[in-house]
């Protein structure tokens, strides 16, 4: 099996590189050989090999220790090696050190899947990648597939199988960090898989992801990961995940990753893998998370929740000072409390006092729950249309009471199609009514934090909204709706531009934007004061001029933009630009723009970056001169469509400028929106190209007047890459 790829773009290539057929051989092998099996007691690999070996009794597989120093192991017979083995070996199991000789013999008789247990590879550094490619290089030619190096025993853990309904499938890149998803099998959250996937050598998540989703007893998919070995390959799991309604949730550490402090624009500075991959997510309907309990705690409900009837919330309590605080946090969360009309507010009080506020949230007084009107109650709020979320705080056990509540909350989740969410508050967390009555259903879904549980609705409402927009836009959508490559004279064009490497001075800059049809003004670029003078006649006063040389990045910063110029001006002030900027980019000026002053509008950026994980990504933010103070940006990674492209401006806390804001004209979205997919034409033709590309500003103009690039930035890869 062909596994090359180009290591300079971390795997990008990668992405046509046969996936596993079934990883089911590896979940639930028939054959399982160790090597390295030991019985010495104490030492790591006894522990480990007898974990294995109950799992195969567990299961019904052979298992086969294999150790040239041993006749047998723990009553087994051991043989000394892979190719003493006279049948076909599902996986191979390598505790020992010598990874090379294990990987060669698993090769050799051509083992289904090989888990590396061995560390001190990638994650090492510069020479343990090194190491670590050469492990890979050694299954070319053959069927094997690597799970690992630094990887652990997870996936031999031992399941529960008494727990019903939809599970969650796990995946780690740190072994550790999935105990507590594992875990949640103890309150009754049936987990199926437990994929650890080490440094992901060959074997990455996104196999895992879309084995899963493929899986019909799998509800969602939580993973906790510390990076994307493969931007491309991730993005494909993720859509079939979408494909099949199965919800994944993330925690991806490294959020305060620092951009590339030597990028050029400020698409680069304000870049970084991390801040590419929120966006992806969005994109893509990933809900990432913070925490381990909130990863846990939103899996379960995106696992276990029916499809939303509708977005209101009821929040049902026996205190009153408890469903205004709940509530409270419901709304600062995004979610909706419709309040109850007068005709259900009646039914309910036929069991509740009058005195007790019912319009949402409920307030039962705590009483009634104990008896018949506990269930009237439930199934009063059950039967408001505009309800799909029924969310239950007890703060403290109080039985018998809590006890009853607890029975009719599971019976109101069996019987209706209402999401059904408690917070269970005590601290102790043994009640029976906890740990046999809740814990026991298959649909309702238990929390034991406030803030998780908010969360987590929030994260199963968006799913649900998103996936139903996705499936919507794709029935209406024609077949080529996605945006596809620029024609072919077009791309060799562009390319062409960006020969030599390194940066583009603004006029040539916007020379490539105007290739992708983006409206850059009527700027003249002249190389004499007299040019100057004419340019601005014929533009009309005033007008901007600025100093051109690919040489000078940011021009503003050093004085060499200069606005409002009239007739009497415009000779000193080319003489002016001209000398500073031959000193600062000494027989690099290749004149000064002249450029139509444009009038009022709101100052967007919108930029790509070359990511290393994604490949080109595309920014929008708020522009201008304070783009990197304001810090108020968003990515997407091609291909993406109009209506993504309406989403990343919704995601702006700047987005309410372009609607008018305090009386000022609706700015010209849509324009905004032909820019944002001319950009991606752009980025897509010019993969492996094109390095950065910076439009700051381009101003959005008022509604029917388009857009206009002000300014421009494109800087050439130094090395174009292989086209992909």
């Amino acid at each position: 099996m062909d596994r090359t790829g180009d290591p300079t773009r971390d795997g990008r290539a990668r992405v046509d590189t046969p996936r596993p057929a079934d990883l089911t051989r590896l979940f639930a092998p028939q054959t399982v050989a160790v090597v390295g099996a030991s019985d010495t007691p104490g030492r790591p690999t006894t522990l480990n090999w007898r974990m294995v070996k109950r799992w195969a009794e567990r299961c019904g597989a052979s298992i086969f220790p294999v150790n040239p120093k041993r006749e047998t192991v723990d009553d087994l017979a051991c043989v000394a090696s892979l190719d003493d083995l006279d049948r076909p070996i599902d996986v191979v199991i390598l505790l020992i050190s010598d990874v090379v000789s294990g990987l060669e013999a698993a090769a050799r008789i051509d083992a289904g899947f090989v888990i590396v247990f061995a560390a001190g590879f990638a994650e090492m550094g510069e020479d343990g990648a090194a190491a670590q490619a050469a492990l890979l290089a050694l299954l070319d030619g053959s069927n094997t597939r690597m799970l690992g190096p630094n990887t652990n025993m997870n996936a031999f853990e031992e399941h529960r199988h008494d727990l019903g309904g939809p599970a969650i499938a796990l995946i780690s890149q740190s072994g550790h960090q999935g105990r507590p998803i594992f875990m949640l099998q103890d309150n009754g959250v049936r987990v199926t898989h437990w994929a650890p996937t080490g440094n992901e050598a060959d074997l990455e998540l996104a196999d895992f992801a879309t084995y899963f989703a493929d899986d019909p007893e799998v509800g969602a998919v939580a993973a906790y990961l510390e990076g994307l070995r493969d931007g491309r390959t991730f993005r494909r799991a993720a859509e079939r995940c979408i494909a099949t309604n199965t919800p994944m949730t993330v925690v991806k550490v490294g959020r305060n990753e620092v951009g590339r402090a030597s990028a050029a624009s400020h698409t680069g500075k304000l870049s970084g893998s991390d801040r590419v991959a929120d966006g992806l997510f969005r994109q893509l309907g990933v809900t990432r998370v913070d925490t381990l309990d909130q990863l846990g705690d939103t899996a379960t409900l995106l696992a276990r929740g029916p499809k939303p009837r509708a977005t209101g919330v009821a929040v049902y309590s026996i205190s009153g000072g408890t469903g205004a605080h709940l509530s409270d946090l419901c709304v600062s969360g995004g979610l909706d409390l419709p309040r109850f009309g007068d005709e259900a507010q009646q039914e309910l009080h036929q069991w509740i006092p009058e005195y007790l506020q019912v319009a949402n949230p409920i307030d039962c007084g705590g009483h009634p729950v104990g008896d018949e009107r506990g269930m009237k109650i439930l199934e009063a709020i059950a039967a408001n249309p505009d309800i799909g979320v029924l969310l239950v705080p007890i703060m403290g056990p109080f039985p018998p009471l809590s006890d009853r509540l607890a029975e009719d909350l599971v019976a109101l989740a069996e019987r209706t199609d209402l999401a059904v969410c408690v917070l269970w508050g005590s601290p102790s967390g043994n009640e029976a009514a906890l740990t046999d009555t809740l814990r026991g259903s298959e649909k309702l879904v238990v929390f034991r934090s406030a803030a998780n549980a908010v969360g987590s609705i929030r994260a199963w409402l968006d799913w649900h909204e998103f996936r139903d927009a996705r499936l919507a836009a794709d029935a209406a959508a024609p077949a080529d709706a996605v945006p596809a490559p620029a024609d072919p004279a077009r791309r060799a064009a562009a390319i062409a531009m960006l020969a030599g490497g390194g940066a583009l001075s603004e006029h040539r800059s916007k020379e490539l934007l105007g290739l992708y049809g983006l409206h850059t003004g009527d700027d003249v670029l002249a190389t004499s004061a007299d040019e100057a003078l004419a340019a601005a006649r014929t533009l009309g006063f005033p007008v901007v001029m600025k100093a051109c040389s690919s040489a000078i990045a940011h021009k503003s910063e050093l004085g060499l933009v200069v606005t409002g110029i009239t007739e009497d001006d415009a000779v000193a002030t080319y003489q002016r630009l001209v000398e500073g900027a031959e000193a600062a980019a000494p027989g690099e000026v290749e004149g000064v723009l002249v450029c139509r002053q444009v009038g009022s509008g709101i100052e967007m950026v919108i930029g790509i970056d070359d990511d290393p994980t994604f490949g080109p990504t595309v920014m929008l933010g708020t522009g201008g001169i304070l783009v990197e103070l304001l810090d108020d940006v968003t990515f997407r990674v091609p291909p993406f469509d109009r209506g993504e492209a309406n989403r990343m401006v919704d995601e702006l806390a700047g987005a309410p400028l372009l609607d008018g804001l305090r009386g000022r004209p609706r700015a010209d979205r849509e324009a905004l929106l032909d820019a944002l997919l001319a950009v991606q034409d752009l980025a897509v033709d010019l993969d492996g190209h094109l390095a950065e590309l910076d439009i700051n500003p381009i101003v959005v103009l008022a509604e029917g007047e388009g857009v206009v690039a002000l300014d421009a930035l494109a800087v050439a890869r130094a090395a174009p890459a292989t086209d992909r």
